[in-house]
């Protein structure tokens, strides 16, 4: 794709899943990698993968839902690279439990992660592509966001708020030339999947729910979502900005 190639892309919980997918995705497009996770040695072992494959790529153990930690790993990568020109927000976590089960501990982590996490990375990364006039930020939401999920609530509520926010800030920067879009993934066999759905025949009976669901028949895989991202990112998207796109097998159909 066009304009990627000598790019530095940062992408958030890149140690696994869609994360490590788009990570290596948009290295083998020729960008840079910075790759924040707090699982440090997952962090590395995608360096290690991208770095392998002839691509060039950093390791940051960042906790997205402290600022302060967010800022000394932008500076640390600015410092190395000079400049990130592109964001991917793709970090997340949640538990399934329905609302009246859930308590205010629960609420605060799946904001801090899911909400804040995002603000803060927005936050410390924009300034750079406002003053370049040139930038491009992908923020992984869900179709829980869209939608709704069961058991979901809070989630959906924090990734309801980053479409909302893309949507915002891509008006507010719109003549910086910075281009902010969001991807909504649907149900997708990630580990985090596994963490949320639980294991054994409890987690195989949610999962086989939901395949009966979508029209295409099957879970998401994290090789799903690089290319829209990395397209997102190049230059040939130069024209779009505040969209929300489902990747989803048919799950949810928007007009």
């Amino acid at each position: 794709m066009r304009g990627l190639e000598g790019r530095t892309a940062l992408v958030t919980g890149g140690a696994s899943g869609i994360g490590r997918a788009a990570c290596l995705r948009l290295a083998e497009e020729g960008c840079r990698l910075g790759v924040f996770d707090l699982n440090e040695a997952g962090a590395e072992e995608t360096v290690q993968q991208i770095v392998a494959a002839g691509g060039r790529a950093s390791a940051h153990c960042v906790d997205i839902a402290d600022f302060d930690a967010v800022k000394q790993g932008v500076e640390s990568l600015q410092a190395d690279t000079g400049a990130i020109d592109i964001l991917v927000n793709n970090a997340g976590w949640d538990a399934i439990s329905p609302f009246l089960e859930t308590d205010f501990e629960l609420w605060k982590k799946v904001i801090d992660i899911n909400l804040y996490g995002p603000l803060h990375m927005h936050y410390a990364v924009l300034p750079g592509m406002v003053e370049r006039q040139r930038g491009k930020v992908i923020n992984i939401s869900s179709d829980a966001g869209r939608v709704g999920s069961s058991g979901e609530a809070v989630y959906s509520a924090a990734k309801g708020g980053i479409i909302a926010f893309t949507k915002t800030l891509a008006r507010e920067l719109a003549r910086s030339n910075v281009q902010l879009n969001t991807v909504c993934p649907g149900p997708t066999d990630t580990p985090l999947f596994a963490e949320v759905a639980g294991q054994g025949e409890a987690g195989a009976k949610i999962a086989e729910g939901l395949k009966r669901a979508i029209p295409m028949k099957r879970l998401g895989q994290p090789d799903d979502y690089p290319g829209v991202i990395a397209f997102l990112a190049s230059s040939d998207a130069d024209f779009i900005t505040g969209q929300t796109i489902s990747v989803s097998g048919g799950l949810t159909m928007h007009g």
